[in-house]
């Protein structure tokens, strides 16, 4: 009898995640995916991008053997609505998600929303996620009921929980209380209640979560889930698909937004499996500029305007600092290697792209912002979206509203302001724009000097950004949107054992627990 043929997958990694989706390459061609998403990582943040970062010699690497994306934006500028937007290829607005989920969060990512893991798992793909999930944790809004056969993470972010051993933080935030809620100094940017779960499925392995071990943890969780997809055709020659943690600067601890590829040291007969093999890189959105050096790079993206009048312009903002993400994608054999892109692409364009390389179709019913990019991937076109449109995510207006877009080298605000903290402490003043700020991004990446309205490039470009913001919102307006549900209870707070101080797991003494002993106790995530 043949060997069976092993079945597809793809592997997400979201936040120092990796999600896999495998599919069965030999008989079906069907490609397998893996698909990084990187938590608050800076354009610069990647050597390849920025000569001033040494930290990414392995990214850089692939970034040399495959193709480099340096127009790519995030679809917010904030955890969860950029997720959700990887996941079904629509923005904030359409799919209902707007803002951040709570840890006590009752919903998340809209049940009637379609993830790219439900896609692909229809067309025969074994599914993974690890990492960061952030897209609601109670009940069917867990990854297992979103499309993924396994899931390994913490649910939402790093800082929205206490840890044994805290340290990425300004100042560090106090250790989780043992004995006692009086161990504990409460501080308004610090969890203080709730130690920090990792769950594998929907057992909560470790509360608090070690995580001066995590990104080993997601690295063998990412090996394993590969090996278990491709049915007995180990990939015990590669080390490590990807590794998130810690790295100093400064004399300071950073533990988000660097990534590091180990080199690949693999047999001819894994290397010949490797060539069905996508796989991508992007950040999740910018970095968060008031953690001062413990933030990430921006590159030349500096939103020049914002820092003049206070506040920052990175994270939560719209500034190109704020979406504008290091990318890359590496396929040997597939994508050329050692090209760049400025193609204007997003991370709403992951779900149309990989759906169509794997031969399935969108869901029906609903529109979507993100476009199949196979062309601009595989070198036989550099051209992207016409107009990307870029929603409010904390910095100013309404959470998810749509009042900055990019036009061709155009980048246009009708809302600038308050909400997203500089490093200072500073938040800057909040401005309405009637006419728009615009800028020309060809000759002013640093969004410093906006473009006299009086000039004849003003008026010229103003009636074209009006007519397409105008059109894109009719086509909003029109589409089947969906509504998240924030509302909250401390029931659907993630805790392993309520008798004990923060949820505490008994035992769970940072490393002292591993996930994969066969002896431990099962805790059910409720």
């Amino acid at each position: 009898m043949g060997t069976p043929s092993p079945s597809p997958w793809a592997v997400l990694a979201l936040t120092l995640a990796l999600v896999g989706l495998w599919a069965p390459c030999v008989v079906s061609r069907q490609p397998n995916f893996i698909v990084i998403l990187a938590d608050d990582v800076g354009w610069g943040d990647l050597g390849a991008n920025w000569a001033e970062t040494k930290e990414t010699p392995h990214l850089d690497q692939l970034a040399a053997e495959g193709t480099r994306f340096v127009d790519f934006h995030s679809a917010a500028s904030t955890c969860s609505p950029s997720r959700a937007s990887l996941l079904t290829g629509r923005l904030g607005v359409r799919n209902g998600v707007t803002h951040n989920f709570a840890i006590s969060s009752l919903g998340g990512l809209p049940l009637n929303e379609t993830t790219l893991a439900e896609v692909l798992r229809e067309a025969g793909y074994s599914t993974g996620a690890i990492g960061k999930w952030h897209l609601g944790h109670h009940g069917r809004h867990h990854p297992n009921s979103r499309g993924f056969d396994y899931y390994f993470g913490i649910p939402y972010s790093h800082d929205m929980g206490c840890t044994d051993s805290p340290g990425y933080n300004l100042p560090p935030c106090p250790p989780c209380a043992r004995h006692g809620a009086a161990a504990r100094v409460a501080r308004k940017d610090c969890y203080t209640e709730v130690a920090l779960p990792l769950l594998e499925n929907i057992t909560i392995v470790q509360q608090p979560v070690e995580l001066g071990s995590l990104a080993r943890r997601y690295t063998e969780e990412a090996v394993r889930f590969i090996q278990r997809a491709r049915s007995g055709h180990p990939l015990s020659p590669v080390s490590a698909l990807a590794r998130v943690g810690r790295h100093r600067r400064g004399g300071k601890e950073r533990w988000k937004g660097h990534l590091s590829l180990p080199t690949l040291e693999v047999s001819p007969a894994v290397l010949l499996s490797l060539m069905g093999t996508f796989l991508s890189l992007a950040g999740d959105n910018g970095p968060w500029a008031q953690k001062c050096e413990l933030a990430g790079r921006l590159g030349p993206f500096v939103g020049a305007w914002q820092r003049q009048r206070g506040g920052s312009s990175a994270k939560q903002t719209t500034w190109e600092g704020g979406h504008r993400v290091p990318a890359l994608v590496y396929w040997p054999g597939r994508v050329p290697a050692g090209r760049t892109s400025h193609a204007l692409l997003s991370i709403l364009d992951i779900f149309p792209t990989l759906v169509a390389l794997a031969g399935a179709a969108l869901p029906p019913s609903r529109r979507f912002d993100g476009l199949d990019v196979s062309p601009a991937l595989f070198g036989w076109s550099d051209v992207g979206h016409k107009v990307l449109l870029h929603p409010n995510s904390g910095a100013a207006g309404k959470v998810g509203g749509i009042e900055a877009l990019r036009l061709a080298q155009y980048k246009v605000f009708y809302t600038t302001g308050r909400g997203a903290v500089a490093c200072d402490g500073s938040t800057g003043p909040a401005e309405r724009h009637q006419p728009p700020l615009i800028f020309n991004l060809d000759r002013d990446l640093q969004e410093q000097e906006p473009l006299d309205v009086a000039s004849r490039e003003y008026q010229a470009v103003l009636p074209v950004i009006s007519r397409a913001y105008a059109q894109a919102l009719q086509d909003i307006a029109a589409d089947n949107v969906s509504v998240a549900d924030y509302s909250q209870d401390p029931a659907a707070i993630p805790c392993c054992n309520v008798q004990l101080v923060g949820c505490r797991c008994h035992g769970a003494h940072g490393a002292t627990q591993d996930p994969h002993m066969e002896k431990r106790t099962p805790r059910l995530c409720l």
